[in-house]
């Protein structure tokens, strides 16, 4: 394979790992549509019935959402990191909002207004541990009370079946839960198969990536993401296909699920692994829309509904049954959810999804930001800077191999060439005189890709760990207000559409065309693919424009140090003769002379 080979090949991968979120933003999962009907889970073991017993667009049964005439009760209890509400409205967890971290991150305060904190849940049609299914009354009004750190909600049946739940408040963003189903009548009941519901994927603010947001589930080996791509069901995985509104799986192997958005989420890990999980689509409200907005702002209406199911059980008077959970309800930060899966040997840690080589780049690349940070005292901008730096210098002895590489290939392109006419009708032949030239004269045709195929991971990386660091939402760098968002310093008005003005995906695309300038063209190509390469960076200037201003950052100084170390070894010279005549050319001296 040749070096335009490989820099093709190269290209394709990157554009890969781009092109699918922007194919996500050009062809967004559809919402649900008001009319769609879903099939009762009522039984999860059982088939479920041919005819449809759901409200529209919702995998309740359309009976039990009917809202109780009593007033709804709230029940708020706070700590240093968490305010949880509590409903009397199906006796669960309305949603829970998270001190530290507000929804909207603002370049000023507005005096007089009140922060609105993130919160998880919200907007959801259901409470966390709301418990639904057929007969189980799930919104009816709940009792709730509460003793010290535990909060209780009580509800009993007509049929004498006492659903009781209990929350005890914790540390660490972390809480736990138990549903207890007693019967309380003279005769055995026949608990129906039910739904836990652990919670649904909303959007935080109205800035958020909507293709960010999905449910995972752990089956003790690994872990599954679903997210909106999954329910488009795209064909050939970029043109829209037939969608799907419904996910179930598991067998008895559930060790926790976790409903998540770009920087946060809400996880549930059953004290013993539960049988099954189902994750419904379903239309949310979108979040407050009065401030800023973007192009995706109206597509944050989708809602990702995640619940645990559980098989029917005969329950003899005066017994109960109870499930008990621990809940995660917090940021996606690495060193903590990886302690608390080290602790509970879970590997939660894999909600922030750093699988596979790129993900392994990605933990590598944030551990060193953090450190960096930490340590040293940088700001996280500066700490991206001084990641490139570092990584420039560890491939720096690669790289400047490889730009004394194309020197030589650039000196000997009128021996090459001869080498090439002479053999343009034998193919092998031609082959095998070009190798032995450059074996003479110690070159690779490749010495130019290898660095650009080695960086490709540390890119990819980069782009996956920026995208979801929740240490860069709100972190600052000179005009970038938050480097988890695009730097968008104004809005341009033209043609009836609002155009962001993004000063650093700018400077990127100059730093690309000048580095572009500076390096030289394959051997051998010819004028119209120099310029296609030569122009290149214009489309990763479109792709990247709206992308993360810390994944726009690495990349600018990224390509401002490989100009400096392209002009620093251009001006090395280079100890390997470069002049070479076709008398000290074996391969063109042992040409045979052609036949007139």
């Amino acid at each position: 394979m040749d070096r335009k080979s490989i820099i093709i090949l190269a290209v394709a991968v990157a554009m890969y790992f781009v092109l699918s979120p922007v194919v996500d933003r050009l062809f967004p999962a559809k919402p649900a549509p008001a009319n769609i009907s879903m099939p009762s889970r009522s039984e999860p073991a059982a088939a479920h019935p041919a005819a449809p017993e759901t409200a529209p667009g919702s995998p309740l049964p359309a009976a039990a959402r009917a809202e109780p005439s009593t007033p709804e009760q709230i029940l708020t209890v706070s700590n240093a990191d968490l305010i949880w509400h509590f409903t009397s409205r199906g006796g669960g967890i309305k949603d829970v909002d998270l001190v530290r971290y507000p929804a909207v991150i603002r370049e000023k305060a507005v005096r007089g207004s009140q922060t609105k904190l993130a919160s998880l849940n919200h907007n959801a049609p259901l409470p966390v541990l709301a418990v639904t299914g057929r007969d189980m009354e799930e919104n009816g009004d709940f009792t709730l009370t509460r003793a010290g750190g535990v909060i209780r909600a009580e509800r009993t049946m007509s049929n004498g079946l006492r659903v009781v739940k209990e929350f005890e408040i914790g540390t660490n963003y972390l809480f736990k839960a138990r549903v207890r189903l007693e019967n309380t009548s003279t005769q055995a009941l026949q608990v129906p198969g039910h739904e836990v519901v652990v919670g649904t994927a909303t959007a935080i603010g109205p800035l958020d990536d909507p293709t960010t947001m999905g449910a995972f589930w752990y089956n003790g080996i690994k872990a599954q993401n679903i997210q909106d791509k999954w329910f488009a069901n795209p064909t050939f995985g970029c043109f829209p296909g037939t969608p799907r509104w419904q996910y179930e799986d598991g067998a008895g192997n559930v060790g926790w699920t976790a409903v998540h958005n770009q920087f946060f989420a809400l996880a549930a890990i059953p004290a013993h692994p539960a049988p099954q999980i189902v994750i419904d689509k379903i239309l949310v409200p979108p979040p407050d829309l009065s401030g800023p907005t973007n192009s995706l702002s109206a597509r944050l209406t989708n809602g990702y509904q995640t619940a645990l199911l559980y098989p029917g059980t005969n329950l003899p008077p005066g017994r109960n049954v109870e499930t008990a959970f621990l809940f995660y309800a917090g940021p996606k930060e690495y060193n903590r959810l990886a302690q608390i899966g080290q602790d509970m040997g879970n590997n939660l840690d894999l909600i922030m999804d750093f699988t596979g080589v790129f993900g392994f780049v990605s933990k590598l690349l944030l551990l060193a930001m953090n450190g960096l940070h930490s340590l040293l005292g940088l700001a996280y901008g500066l700490s991206i800077i001084a990641i490139t730096i570092i990584i420039k210098l560890v491939f720096w002895p690669l790289t400047n191999a490889s730009t004394k590489s194309q020197k030589r290939m650039q000196a000997l392109q009128p021996q090459i060439k001869a080498i090439t006419d002479k053999y343009k009708d034998d193919a092998v032949k031609r082959n095998e005189k070009t190798m032995e030239f450059y074996k003479q004269h110690k070159v690779s045709p490749l010495g130019g890709c290898l660095p650009t195929l080695l960086q490709l991971p540390v890119f990819i990386g980069f782009y996956y760990m920026l995208r979801g660091a929740i240490e860069l939402r709100g972190a600052h760098f000179l005009w970038v207000t938050d480097l988890s968002k695009p730097d968008t310093l104004f809005m341009i008005h033209a043609g009836g559409m609002d155009l962001p003005f993004n000063l650093l995906p700018l400077l990127m695309g100059g730093a690309m065309l000048w580095q572009a300038h500076l390096t030289p063209p394959s051997p051998g190509m010819d004028p119209s693919q120099q310029k296609i390469m030569r122009y290149m960076p214009l489309m990763f200037l479109v792709f990247l424009y709206s992308y993360p201003a810390g994944l726009a950052l690495y990349w600018t100084a990224n390509n401002l140090l490989t100009i400096l170390q392209t002009k620093l070894t251009k001006n090395l010279k280079d100890p390997v003769a470069l002049t070479v005549t076709p008398a000290s050319n074996p391969a063109l001296t042992r040409m045979p002379k052609s036949k007139k």
